[in-house]
């Protein structure tokens, strides 16, 4: 059975949130907190997204344009913690960044964290995903990492719908999530997530009605860490 939809059944939602926020609650406000000890593995993870996103966006190149169609007005960090993405991805390619975070010890951080141009983050959103709806049209880019793992299946394909709303024509979603191997859903007691599999993620943008543009597995990788997976959607 899909875990996801187990603990809609038994009506564990409740205890499946608390759970999460209270493992996150426990976490240093720190980059390597943000990893759960793996600080190791940033450089190489914001080297692959980098590189995954910006072919998609429009950046004049010193031989043309670029073939991307995403405009980089403004982005959403959605699960921004202290700001690991939005200071080193999203900020050096966006003119503005939203950041939204459900721990606001987090936010606070952040504000300190992403330094001199702390300026171009716009809001500060203190909520949780469930809770959270995107402003209309609003974002050339949203960007959501190891945070949709914390999503039961019916909330999650309800977030992405929104997430479409969200963006700008010609704006995308990227979703970096974990994946299993074992080609079945895992559940992690530990900080009450799941690690679906590349099949799930498949299945669950197509039941959200959105189009995947792009698709890439995270190279150079631990062998002892989950594999990765990156979809652009839309």
């Amino acid at each position: 059975m899909n875990m996801s939809k187990m603990i809609d059944s038994c009506q564990e939602i409740e205890k499946f949130y608390g759970d999460a926020k209270h493992f996150w609650d426990e976490m240093p406000s720190t980059v390597d907190g943000m990893l759960g000890g793996y600080e190791k593995i940033s450089p190489a993870d914001l080297k692959a997204s980098k590189a995954f996103l910006r072919p998609l966006l429009k950046i004049r190149r010193r031989k043309g344009k670029s073939k991307g169609r995403t405009d980089r007005k403004r982005a959403l960090d959605c699960g921004a913690g202290i700001g690991r993405i939005t200071k080193r991805l999203l900020l050096p390619l966006f003119r503005t960044v939203d950041m939204v975070e459900m721990e606001q010890k987090f936010l606070d951080t952040a504000k300190t964290f992403v330094g001199a141009e702390v300026g171009r983050v716009e809001k500060f959103i203190c909520s949780s995903l469930q809770d959270f709806t995107p402003e209309p049209s609003r974002y050339d880019l949203i960007w959501s990492q190891w945070v949709l793992c914390h999503l039961t299946e019916e909330h999650l394909v309800e977030f992405l719908k929104q997430c479409q709303k969200g963006l700008t024509p010609g704006g995308v979603m990227v979703i970096k999530e974990n994946v299993s191997v074992s080609g079945e859903t895992e559940f992690d007691t530990n900080d009450s997530s799941f690690v679906r599999s590349q099949e799930d993620y498949l299945n669950i943008i197509n039941k959200a009605g959105l189009t995947i543009v792009k698709q890439q597995r995270q190279k150079n990788w631990p062998k002892d860490l989950y594999a990765m997976v990156m979809f652009a959607v839309k």
